[in-house]
């Protein structure tokens, strides 16, 4: 699900069945969901900026969306009958106290749910805001994030850790 037309055909061209939905719509939502049927909700919603120096003026954006956007996907879900949701989370501490109260509201309402919340490391990959090396730790290159998402759908509901602390490769 995308809210963006444009980001619809990279969905598609990924293999995915692409749907165009605001989830700040919850009308629209709620019946999106009805129609896909879902029976787990992976929650993978942000409101990032394409540059990484660009992040401090989406934070009220972003954290918009990691509270009441959390909220409707859940009800949603929950509406067409989805048994189970994970989310995506964060695993390194927050300069921005903002950021630091979206993280534990989405969290907080994941578990409630039942679900299960996944603090991932720093993507890195192109397409990324590392495209090129991976970040300081806790970082998790997104080939080895997706693959290790796979085991959440079998995890209790509660809290879990997807990140690559090893030292960087070296270049030469």
């Amino acid at each position: 699900m995308t809210r963006s037309p444009d980001k619809a055909s990279q969905v598609a061209a990924l293999g995915a069945e692409r749907v165009v939905c605001d989830v700040f719509d919850p009308a629209a939502l709620t019946e999106a969901m009805a129609a896909f049927q879902p029976d787990v909700v992976i929650h993978q919603l942000t409101d990032l900026p394409e540059r990484a120096e660009d992040i401090p003026s989406f934070s009220e954006r972003n954290a918009r969306i990691r509270g009441e956007g959390t909220s409707n996907l859940l009800a949603a879900g929950a509406a067409a009958g989805a048994g189970r949701v994970i989310a995506q989370s964060i695993s390194w501490e927050q300069a921005a106290e903002r950021g630091r109260l979206a993280t534990a509201e989405l969290e907080c309402t994941v578990l409630r749910a039942g679900g299960v919340v996944i603090r991932y490391g720093q993507f890195w990959h192109p397409g990324t805001f590392y495209e090129d090396a991976p970040p300081t730790p806790p970082r998790i290159h997104v080939d080895a994030a997706a693959r290790q998402t796979l085991p959440a759908l079998a995890a209790p509901p509660g809290v879990t850790l997807v990140a690559d602390d090893r030292a960087a490769p070296q270049a030469g």
